[in-house]
């Protein structure tokens, strides 16, 4: 078996070297480097040469458009794919699956797509969205319905409670068709991913609640007659040593003033999110006792919606805690940090190599990857190993 690593591009109010807050309805906080072509440009092609498969591009008011930032990005980059977060309920399945097809071919096939229902009524209602999250939920059933039939070439005629199309058919198909990345810990939302889903994507909880997870939503789709790959989204901060690696985390903690983490905290509250209910939970508002897993730190989900835990340790212990949740039945990791060039190379030149010796990653781009003991990270920031 060979896992799959993927990295995020920070369109979300740009990068830098703390935590950058945001998303589920509370404004992204200020970044050292904006989210411009240059700087993701930057990450990207760091990405791709240093075995990541591909990258995530989140979406909401709180970022850049992800369809356009990648759309860019595919033109400064080569091989690196393009995991695509996009809302269901706010463009025609006809229209989606059109631009789908139209990224895919004009790309070279470099697009993954990840399908976001939208947890929040509030912000989307600021786009014109008035269903309630249930109703979202089976709108986005029917929408990933016609767009599966239309990447098949049929000719499709939909009527359903949410969605109505007529004699829609697309002039170009897809190549490969785009893979459907789907998250949500609501029923409603195990519900649409056994159906639909290629690969289920929960966030970084402790491995016993993935365990959980992933037997809930096997459950489903075996209901359904399906199988699914499951993924993993974490933040991640390993170093040479372990105590190295806990100062960075420290290093961000420090940085977050605790009228800052009562602000977001109430903000992430008010979420409709069953997901980022659980991954508040886990932080509990707190600024101490953020190591809930061996090597799982909640830290980052003070001040930052969504995906709010980091892997903490050496190069070995990271790889440990993936192979942990590779053991689950985890295939799958989508992974970045603060600042995210530096911490892609970190994870990229730490553990990767230490997973490959371990016969758990190969690099999908063909060469080697460099092995622990020829990067500067082996033994010691700055000097390579003699």
């Amino acid at each position: 078996m060979s896992l799959r690593f993927h990295w995020f591009l920070p369109t979300n109010g740009g990068d830098g070297r703390h935590v950058v807050g945001g998303g589920h309805g509370v404004a992204a906080g200020a970044s050292g480097r904006p989210a411009s072509v240059g700087y993701l440009g930057q990450i990207a092609r760091s990405a791709e040469q240093l075995g990541f498969e591909a990258a995530l591009t989140p979406t909401g008011a709180w970022c850049e458009d992800a369809w356009l930032s990648t759309a860019m990005l595919s033109s400064v980059s080569e091989r690196l794919k393009f995991l695509v977060a996009f809302r269901p309920g706010l463009t025609s399945p006809t229209l989606a699956a059109q631009m789908a097809a139209t990224f895919q071919n004009m790309s070279g096939g470099r697009l993954l797509l990840n399908v976001v229902t939208g947890g929040e009524s509030a912000e989307q209602r600021a786009y014109g969205d008035f269903l309630d999250k249930d109703a979202r939920y089976a709108r986005c059933g029917e929408f990933l319905d016609v767009v599966r039939r239309l990447w098949a070439g049929e000719s499709v005629t939909f009527e359903g409670e949410h969605l109505h199309v007529e004699d829609a058919k697309l002039g170009a198909l897809p190549s490969p068709v785009p893979e459907i990345y789907f998250g949500g810990s609501s029923p409603a939302a195990g519900t649409v991913a056994a159906k639909h889903a290629d690969v289920y994507l929960t966030w970084g909880e402790p491995p016993a609640a993935v365990a959980e997870k992933i037997e809930w939503i096997r459950g489903l789709a075996a209901a359904e007659g399906r199988t699914l790959r499951f993924g993993i989204r974490l933040h991640v901060i390993n170093r040479d040593t372990s105590g190295e690696a806990w100062a960075e985390a420290q290093r961000l903690l420090d940085a977050i003033d605790d009228e800052t983490v009562a602000r977001v905290q109430a903000g992430l509250r008010q979420s409709e999110s069953e997901g980022q209910r659980r991954m508040l939970e886990l932080n509990g508002g707190r600024k101490d006792d953020l190591e809930i897993h061996p090597n799982l730190w909640a830290g980052v989900g003070l001040v930052r919606g969504g995906a709010g835990t980091a892997m903490v340790g050496s190069h070995e212990e990271v790889a440990d805690l993936v192979q942990q949740y590779a053991d689950l039945g985890i295939e799958e990791f989508v992974l970045s940090g603060y600042p995210h060039l530096e911490s892609s190379y970190w994870f990229g030149e730490g553990v990767l190599p230490v997973l490959r010796e371990r016969g758990l990653w190969s690099n999908p781009y063909g060469p080697a990857a460099a092995s622990p003991a020829s990067v500067p990270f082996a033994d010691g920031p700055g000097r390579a190993a003699s």
